[in-house]
């Protein structure tokens, strides 16, 4: 895990690498790789490649970057848990080697197949790549874009980061505000890719690549999409038995679990009372772990009440015979962390404090690598999203065709809102959106209406941005090609949207901040191809495969305990304060306030 930064003048006039923006850059990425630092440039200056490293696999000096060999030159942040499999094949092909680290698998696998070595790397990654010889830059991300890459051109030099605040930290990024990405925020809770804060700094699509080369960036394409990855598991589903699919999930998540624990230091794991992190416990066990460590967050205020996970925890903890340390958070300590927080965090969010303070507790006992249980509720259905979307389409689809029924309902909804706070005003919108996918999803998922939008941010900047977010045309992206099925539409739309813009990249600022790496065994898109198949023809949704999964299986209470979510108890502490008119909707207000000027403002 690492942070990496280049920058490419390819056209002639524009002006040669500034070595100082390039290490500017770099060093704003300094938590995400405190194990050292170092920078390439072309003779001709017109190509800089920056990295700061955290080394966790070929801990020597062979693993150092940027990497070069021959005309390519390569930094790259993730980590590639196949590669032992891929260096063999290379091997074996009369390739030879110099280092023990992936990142020189990912240079020799380049030399040999180009572009469609993308497709053969199990793992978590963002590639800078640069090819003397064909005078181009290639970037490329994972397919779920666990990692994030950045890229700004504004013509004649492109620059690229894994932050949009080391882009703004080289000085020659326009810090121009975008209305889409405030739009996208308040919609959304965060900010929606390819979107960022800045209208000159867009991310690289996930599962996909392109080149840089003498006429500024290329059109991305993309390698892998999970919605065609479900639409050809519906196309090929397995009618399986119960005790078969059982097994498929067991062997295909044991398998999953064991590459994600390939590492040159200790892993440890993040564990709440929940099936998905506890899965990936018992898993990570039953591979044969022996110094796996966890962690949980407790809180007095969750005392005795269904959200404290800590008890269960540390049971769970005992079952497995693995070391388990829990960290009290209180308020002080969080209102003394809030300045920390919003400096950490690269984009605006309204969530990530939970990964926050659980990657702290991780990185104070040592740890440079954790295990998490997100993309569990994605891929098993653990969402009401999974239930309710697929129950709405039939009968909102039939009155949406009623010609002013939906405009009327919105308006009446909304006054009755106004006079209750039991009256939800997005209940108007069902019957607005609510005849597709896209639309329902909208609905389901939405912070802030479209229609409030200028009220929070005023009449310009809101019509300007929703008209160039186009939140449902991107929403509409994410079942396109359509998967063909109620759970496979609802799954593409989770994991695309919710999981990549929300959870993943909350995980990756919040862990980097203290550098640590977390890997997430239940996002992976080796595991999806071998597992959708099989999910889909299930008659029963949600997690309890998941919970029936491990060997043995998870404890009855995980099984038995309804879901909570991993959440800290910011309601509870503001009213302490005196701050009884919190919520989700103030706290959104409070990050764009401090996110989106130039004062970090007061808690």
């Amino acid at each position: 895990m690492c942070g990496i930064n280049a920058i490419f003048a390819y056209r002639a006039d524009a002006q040669c690498v500034d070595a100082d923006e390039l290490i500017a850059s770099r060093e704003c990425m300094r938590s995400r790789g405190p194990d050292a630092a170092d920078q390439w440039g072309s003779d001709d200056r017109r190509v800089g490649l920056g990295h700061r490293r955290l080394a966790i696999i070929d801990l020597s000096e062979g693993g150092r970057q940027p990497m070069r060999r021959g005309a390519l030159t390569i930094i790259f942040n993730g980590e590639i848990y196949n590669y032992r499999e891929l260096r063999a094949g290379l091997e074996a092909r009369g390739v030879t080697f110099t280092s023990h680290s992936d990142t020189e698998v990912m240079l020799r696998l380049f030399e040999e197949q180009g572009t469609a070595m993308v497709s053969e790397l199990r793992g978590m990654f963002a590639i800078a790549l640069w090819d003397d010889a064909k005078k181009r830059l290639f970037l490329a991300r994972d397919p779920y874009g666990i990692k994030p890459l950045y890229y700004a051109d504004e013509g004649g030099t492109v620059r690229v980061a894994s932050q949009v605040k080391a882009l703004i930290a080289g000085g020659k990024v326009s810090k121009q505000f975008d209305p889409a990405a405030a739009a996208g925020f308040f919609l959304r809770g965060t900010v929606p890719e390819p979107f960022t804060m800045y209208r000159a700094i867009r991310a690289l699509p996930a599962g996909s690549y392109c080149f840089v080369d003498a006429n500024g960036v290329g059109e991305p394409q993309s390698y892998f999409s999970i919605a065609a990855t479900w639409r050809d598991a519906v196309e090929h589903a397995r009618d399986v038995s119960e005790d078969e699919r059982l097994a498929a999930v067991h062997d295909a998540l044991l398998e999953s679990v064991r590459y994600h624990m390939v590492a040159d230091v200790p892993v440890g794991a993040f564990l709440s009372a929940g099936i998905d992190s506890t899965a990936v416990v018992a898993l990570a066990r039953e591979t044969g772990a022996t110094d796996l460590q966890t962690m949980t967050l407790r809180f007095e205020e969750y005392r005795g009440r269904v959200n404290d996970e800590a008890p269960l925890a540390a049971l769970v903890a005992r079952q497995y015979g693995v070391p388990h340390t829990i960290r009290d958070l209180a308020l002080a300590d969080f209102k003394a962390e809030l300045p920390r927080i919003f400096a950490a965090m690269d984009q605006p969010s309204v969530d990530g404090l939970n990964s926050y303070f659980i990657s702290k507790a991780a990185a104070e006992v040592g740890l440079k690598v954790a295990l998490s249980g997100a993309g569990g509720d994605e891929l098993f259905g653990g969402y009401t999203s999974f239930r309710d979307i697929p129950r709405w389409i039939p009968v909102t689809s039939r009155l949406a065709r009623v010609p002013g029924l939906s405009n009327g309902v919105a308006r009446l909804n909304a006054s009755l809102a106004k006079m209750s706070r039991h009256v939800s005003p997005k209940m108007g919108e069902i019957l607005r959106h609510g005849s597709s996918y896209a639309g329902a999803y909208l609905v389901k998922r939405g912070r802030f209406l479209s229609s409030e939008l200028p009220d929070v941010l005023g009449n310009d900047i809101a019509e300007e941005g929703l008209r160039r977010l186009n939140i449902l045309g991107l929403i509409e992206r994410a079942v396109t090609p359509d998967p063909g099925h109620p759970f496979a539409r609802v799954a593409a739309l989770e994991s695309s949207l919710y999981l990549r813009n929300q959870l993943l990249r909350d995980m990756d600022w919040a862990s980097m901040a203290h550098s640590l790496e977390v890997r997430v065994p239940l996002v992976d898109a080796f595991l999806l191809r071998k597992l959708a198949p099989v999910l889909v023809t299930r008659k029963e949704r949600g997690k309890q495969i998941l919970a029936n999964t491990p060997r043995p299986p998870l404890p009855e209470d995980v099984r038995r305990r309804r879901k909570t979510g991993f959440t800290l108890p910011i309601k509870e502490w503001l009213g302490q304060e005196g701050r009884v008119e919190f919520g989700k909707r103030s706290w959104a207000r409070k990050v764009y306030e401090v996110m989106f000027s130039s004062e970090n403002g007061s808690w």
